[in-house]
């Protein structure tokens, strides 16, 4: 049995979406269990992105939790001074780390879910219909779906909070 390499300081994340890449940033190696891998980052967008129901906005800080097994990716959004604005939660393939990567790929679905859990907002679902993942790789459809399923759950009864401890 040998033993495992130690793991970078940092990571560069790597989200892809229907073949491209939808953004590359730098982020801090948190911790990685050899199943879960978490990192911290600056929101990496340019500018403010609103969505209505919560703003990304310079300054605020993303713990990002990666899975190796699990279809998706839950990540914390705190302000600059640290207030918890929710979790933003991506349906994705399970990550896979790679040359220093942190690859992930975007399924489409969302889940949102508010500071005090009282609002859980299922998101782009017509894109993931638009996608034509269901008739392409109906198995992975399926695990994506599941995943949002599970995710909502989860939210609405034990939290979050209680996946990421």
């Amino acid at each position: 049995m040998s033993a495992r390499s130690p793991e970078p300081a940092a990571l560069t994340v790597a989200l892809t979406k229907a073949g491209r890449t939808k953004i590359r940033y730098p982020a801090d190696l948190v911790r990685d269990d050899g199943n879960r891998v978490t990192v911290r980052a600056p929101w990496a967008a340019p500018g403010v992105r609103d969505f209505g129901f919560v703003r990304f906005e310079p300054g605020d800080v993303f713990t990002e939790h990666y899975w190796r097994d699990r279809w998706f990716a839950v990540k914390e959004v705190r302000t600059g001074d640290g207030v918890l604005k929710g979790w933003y939660c991506d349906v994705t393939r399970p990550a896979v780390i790679r040359d220093g990567e942190l690859l992930v790929e975007d399924l489409d679905l969302d889940l949102w879910v508010s500071a005090d859990g009282s609002s859980v907002l299922r998101l782009d679902e017509d894109e993931f219909e638009a996608s034509g993942l269901t008739d392409r790789d109906p198995e992975a459809a399926r695990a994506a779906t599941r995943a949002l399923d599970d995710l909502e759950q989860l939210a609405r009864t034990e939290g979050l909070a209680a996946l990421l401890a």
